[in-house]
């Protein structure tokens, strides 16, 4: 106790000390506040800077954001545009170019026999008649040409065939020019011309998968399915002004002229010599009953056939265009605008084409696009004013345009080369067999029910028939591809 009292006053002092030593910190403190009060400024200089800084960087991500969006719509617009990566190869591009211009000029004659037929029988029933003059040839010669293109040099077969066609044309020149007015002769040229036409066409597909590569084979066909249908809409807006205000002749020398570009680019072409030195001659039966034979063991492919006939056969109201152009709609002005409503349509669809590609599930949109032709059809048959009916024929021809690509693409990928020719050759007679007997089906029934019913019945038809196909047998419908 006593050290304890003794010690207080050390105690003290040392408490003094403590509190002295805490003071000053405390007073440090108070001086550094005061100090960084007094150098406000300076914070406030810098505070500024760093909103201005601040500042800067927003305005320039503003001006980033604002220039992002152009081209992200660009970015948009090139995935959705038609892809034209194939014409980077030469020998493609002179053979579309080929096949582009003459296909244009080919349109002048497509519009000009049936209009030349109706002027001297006023006949429906005989404008149908052609259809099956172009069919019986397409289907003797189109399965056996696609033979003998998986048995020779391609090239040298494509020029040949062309020359054929290329004569049938300058045949109806000369009937023009001669004013023979001979429905069986316009029959008889149109059927040499669909000879030509049944071995050139399927000739022309089995090369598209040598020139190019097979992840650009979809391009290239909505390529050249684009081109021909832009060559459908001016060809029979041209044809319609020529044979408003002349003679069918200038329309068949126009088609003449123009295909000699078609001959120019089947001369340029590289040799095409069949792959593993050809598995066919071309010339036996069997060749050709072999690639019928393998179509059977794909059901897909068969099914993409008989879809295709159901629209075509059913629903193509071709043969009606001169006579509801001239009872409804006021006359031969009109019908150069309904032969190119439907390839006008699929002009719209092949620009705005670059998604075609990358569908996977393609039977399912083959058969939506089949019915969606069907009953745009039957609209357009419908309709009592030219705008209306080119519009929904339109509609129609946008959907028959994705049709075409996918029942194409599935073919050409599904196939092998060697017996490529001979399915492209099913594939044309199919193809270009159908619109014909179409025709033939829709002459015939205008002639038994007036033009309306045929052309509405066809496409409500042609959509019902597709329905049922697609649920009866459902392999269709589940095909994805590669």
């Amino acid at each position: 106790m006593s050290e304890a009292g003794r010690g207080g006053g050390w105690t003290e002092e040392r408490s003094d000390e403590g509190s002295r030593r805490t003071k000053a910190p405390r007073e440090a403190n108070q001086r550094d506040l005061s100090e960084a009060g007094r150098g406000g400024g300076w914070t406030e200089e810098r505070s500024d800077e760093g909103s201005r800084r601040t500042k800067a960087s927003r305005e320039a991500n503003q001006r980033d954001l604002s220039e992002a969006p152009p081209r992200r719509r660009w970015d948009r617009v090139r995935r959705h545009a038609i892809d034209v990566r194939p014409l980077r190869h030469p020998a493609f591009r002179r053979m579309f170019v080929g096949s582009a211009v003459s296909f244009f000029g080919y349109q002048f004659t497509a519009v000009a026999v049936p209009v030349q037929m109706f002027a001297l029988t006023r006949s429906s029933a005989w404008v149908g008649l052609l259809g099956l003059a172009g069919l019986v040839p397409l289907l003797l010669f189109a399965v056996w040409g696609g033979a003998v293109a998986d048995a020779m040099d391609r090239r040298r077969l494509l020029l040949v065939s062309s020359l054929v066609m290329w004569s049938a044309t300058l045949g109806l020149v000369a009937q023009a020019l001669l004013g023979a007015r001979s429905p069986v002769l316009l029959l008889a040229l149109v059927a040499v011309q669909a000879v030509g036409f049944a071995v050139s066409m399927p000739t022309r597909q089995a090369i598209v998968p040598r020139l190019v590569h097979q992840g650009e084979v979809p391009a290239a066909n909505t390529v050249n399915f684009t081109v021909s249908n832009i060559a459908t809409v001016l060809g029979p807006l041209g044809a319609g002004l020529v044979l408003a205000n002349g003679p069918v002749t200038i329309a068949y020398a126009v088609d003449a002229v123009l295909f000699t570009v078609a001959l120019w680019a089947a001369l340029r072409l590289p040799p095409l010599a069949p792959e593993l030195g050809g598995t066919t001659t071309g010339r036996r039966l069997g060749d050709v009953l072999f690639g019928l034979r393998y179509l059977a063991t794909a059901p897909v492919l068969l099914l993409s056939f008989a879809v295709d006939i159901a629209a075509m056969v059913l629903a193509m109201p071709r043969a009606l265009f001169p006579e509801v152009a001239q009872e409804r709609f006021g006359g031969l002005w009109a019908v150069g605008w309904l032969y190119s409503s439907i390839a006008l349509g699929s002009v719209l669809a092949g620009v705005t084409s670059g998604w075609v590609g990358r569908v996977r599930r393609q039977g399912l949109a083959l058969v939506a696009a089949v019915v969606a032709w069907g009953l745009a059809v039957a609209g357009a048959g419908l309709a009592h004013a030219l705008w209306l009916a080119v519009t929904l024929l339109a509609a129609g021809g946008a959907a028959d345009l994705v049709s075409a690509v996918y029942r194409q693409t599935m073919l050409q990928t599904y196939a092998p080369d060697e017996l490529r020719g001979r399915l492209q050759g099913v594939f044309t007679a199919v193809v270009a067999g159908g619109p014909r007997l179409g025709d033939l089906r829709a002459g015939v029934t205008a002639a038994l029910t007036g033009p309306t019913v045929a052309w509405v019945g066809g496409g409500l038809a042609a959509s019902a028939v597709t329905i049922a196909l697609a649920a009866s047998f459902p392999v269709l419908v589940r095909y994805t591809s590669r």
